[in-house]
């Protein structure tokens, strides 16, 4: 008897066990709210056929495999009902009705049909919630929002991330079946999860979009291996935009397959925009004027048993210190660090550590590369060194570091911790909130400062990036073109840039731009990355109500001051009304919970309710993407869209009889 009640504990526990249920992952936003990543819930639809009693069974096993039959589409009515039937018979606790899953509407509308209308315990139905990552910009910032396969390896913010976006998993009974499925069963010792927590980015969606679009086009034209951009507001340190484009390999197209912006394999040699640094080590040592001159001679200068040249045959002849710079005389700058750094180059190495560029920011993306230096005296260090050094080649940098340089001397010489994410939240509880971190206080003085944003305004208004000059804004930054190495030999493939800020008397912008090995005739920073930079800079500027003209800000203080009303379309009412005190409006009073349209009306904005009469198709015409799928697919309608912005229009009208998954494209502008 003792040994029956073993063998009987012993089957329960093989029979029952407590397994895992996985947690809901958090959202990733974007600074402003727009969702980047998001977790839908979706149903595998299993059947226990013996919980139903005879007369229920009897009496809706014909309507429920009409039902079946006619939503999955697969076989026929009579094939479904044998199915069931025979589970039945074989006293089968757990069958899979269909391997596709269902969405949260789809559950919703079989939560009625015959059987299953009496739930789990009298009709035996069983939805099994499998979540999916979904992404309601696509592909935009891929690598960045990045991923996490089942193995808990990924990139990006998901994988970075993970220990607040996944949640804590729960616990609940399942009982194994015939066939070693498992089927969940409920008991009183269940354990809920714990939802994850929401991650919120710095990121702006529109000039995310602006970034990659601009890429990419470059990237096909000059048919360039992969390229980066990283744009960072200047006084945080808050990345607003990064994208990273690589050839795909089936040779067609770019896609997001590394993130080079930041990780080991973005260390290379910056190349020209590397001069910036040693600018400020010689002005810091007061060792020139820039109005003093520098022979560059025919363009070609001899360091022990190698020869510097400069990329316009014949040299420039006599330079000025600036205009050396503004050129990008490579014998220019060389000569004046090996002159006045030669027989000390851990003095000029220094700088390097000054301004913090050797050690990696410890960024909140996991990946960050580590910078390369070589040390005076260690036995890879050379006498020509340091000449090489001073322009950007034996040396490595990522963009991230170029940048964090660049946006230093934007903001009067004190260098910010580029970050990505500012907070983590749950609900309205902040878990962990990130704030703008200086990294060092001042990287030079204030003279030397001005004078280095003297000399990056100068490239483009008459040196290598005059090209990209223009009336609306001021831009300051510098070009690089540094040749690739391959199997020790620099070839005539190159690596260009362009890294810099705007406008440049009141920056609120840095950039970096790289692309590498572009193909055609002058594949050089100036001609391939500094025209990607402005496209960029051109948007940003567009967009930002703090950068047009004082004229344009007039304008848009008088439309919020009521003397032209701002045009709303359409939103939550909560959220109009909130906006609408922000800028002393009067609107009238709406169900917060309602959807409404506004209409100007004198000095005030009326909301009028937007009718979502469940058995209608609703009219979501003005309202953001976001806004647009949460009442359609709520309706259990599929969304397709095009287009980005607000919905101007829809292909099923406004008012139509609903029909239960239809599909219904939306076009934004």
């Amino acid at each position: 008897m003792a040994d029956g009640d073993v063998w009987r504990e012993k089957a329960e526990t093989i029979n029952f066990q407590y397994r895992e249920v996985p947690a809901t992952r958090g959202n990733i936003y974007a600074a402003d709210g727009s969702l980047l990543a998001t977790s839908l819930p979706f149903y595998r639809v299993a059947l226990d056929p013996t919980i139903a009693k005879s007369d229920r069974y009897k009496a809706g096993i014909d309507s429920l495999a009409r039902k079946l039959s006619g939503y999955y589409k697969d076989k026929s009515a009579d094939s479904y009902k044998r199915m069931i039937n025979d589970a039945r018979l074989d006293n089968k606790r757990y069958l899979v009705l269909n391997r596709k899953q269902i969405g949260y509407q789809g559950m919703q509308e079989m939560s009625n049909w015959p059987i299953f209308r009496e739930g789990r315990l009298g009709g035996g139905v069983i939805f099994e919630k499998v979540e999916k990552r979904y992404r309601p910009f696509n592909s935009l910032a891929s690598r960045t929002v990045g991923f996490l396969n089942e193995d808990q390896y990924g990139a990006g913010i998901e994988y970075s991330f993970n220990n607040y976006l996944q949640g804590q998993d729960g616990k609940a009974l399942f009982q194994r079946l015939a066939g070693g499925s498992w089927k969940p069963v409920f008991d009183a010792e269940d354990v809920k999860p714990e939802n994850g927590y929401d991650v919120t980015t710095t990121l702006d969606v529109n000039i995310q979009d602006v970034a990659e679009t601009a890429l990419r086009r470059q990237l096909t034209d000059r048919d360039a291996e992969f390229g980066s951009v990283i744009v960072m507001e200047v006084k945080t340190g808050q990345i607003k935009a990064i994208t990273n484009l690589q050839r795909n390999t089936s040779g067609n197209g770019y896609g997001e397959n590394y993130n080079f912006a930041i990780g080991d394999q973005g260390n290379t040699e910056p190349g020209s925009t590397f001069k910036l640094l040693s600018m400020l080590a010689l002005l810091e040592e007061n060792k020139i004027t820039l109005d003093e001159t520098v022979e560059t001679g025919n363009g070609a200068h001899k360091f022990y048993n190698q020869t510097m040249r400069d990329a316009k045959n014949g040299g420039y002849g006599t330079l000025t210190i600036r205009e050396a710079f503004e050129k990008s005389s490579n014998v220019g700058i060389s000569k004046l660090v090996d002159e006045h750094f030669g027989s000390s180059p851990s003095k000029f190495m220094a700088y390097i550590d000054k301004v913090g560029l050797r050690e990696p920011f410890g960024f909140q993306l996991i990946g960050e590369g580590k910078p390369f230096f070589k040390k005076p005296g260690e036995k890879d260090w050379y006498g020509t060194s340091l000449p090489w050094i001073s322009i950007g080649y034996e040396v490595k940098l990522n963009p991230l570091h170029t940048l964090a340089l660049y946006n230093a001397v934007a903001n009067g010489g004190k260098m910010m911790k580029p970050y990505i994410v500012k907070s983590i939240s749950k609900g309205n509880r902040i878990e962990q909130q990130y704030e703008p971190e200086v990294v060092r206080k001042q990287i030079a003085s204030e003279k030397n400062i001005k004078l280095l944003q003297e000399l990056l305004e100068g490239v483009v208004v008459r040196g290598t990036a005059k090209n990209i000059a223009n009336t609306d804004y001021r831009i300051a930054g510098k070009t690089g073109t540094a040749q690739k190495l391959v199997n020790g030999q620099y070839t005539r493939v190159y690596y260009t840039s362009f890294a810099g800020y705007f406008p440049a008397d009141n920056p609120k912008y840095s950039m970096v731009v790289v692309i590498d090995s572009p193909k055609g005739f002058a594949a050089y920073g100036g001609d391939v990355s500094a025209p990607v930079f402005k496209e960029i800079a051109d948007k940003i500027y567009a967009l930002d109500i703090e950068l047009n003209p004082e004229n344009q800000q007039e304008i848009f203080r008088a439309e919020a001051q009521g003397t032209q009303l701002p045009y709303v379309q359409a939103g939550k009412a909560e959220e109009l009304q909130e906006i609408f005190q922000e800028l002393g409006l009067k609107a009238s009073a709406a169900n917060p919970e309602e959807w409404v349209k506004t209409v100007s009306r004198e000095a005030s904005v009326e909301m009028n309710v937007n009718d979502t009469d469940k058995s209608l198709v609703p009219d979501v015409s003005g309202l953001p993407l976001r806004d647009a799928l949460f009442i359609l697919e709520n309706k259990g309608m599929k969304v397709n869209y095009t287009g980005k912005g607000r919905v101007k229009g829809q292909s099923i009208s406004p008012g139509s009889a609903l029909t239960p998954n239809a599909t219904i494209n939306l076009v934004l502008g």
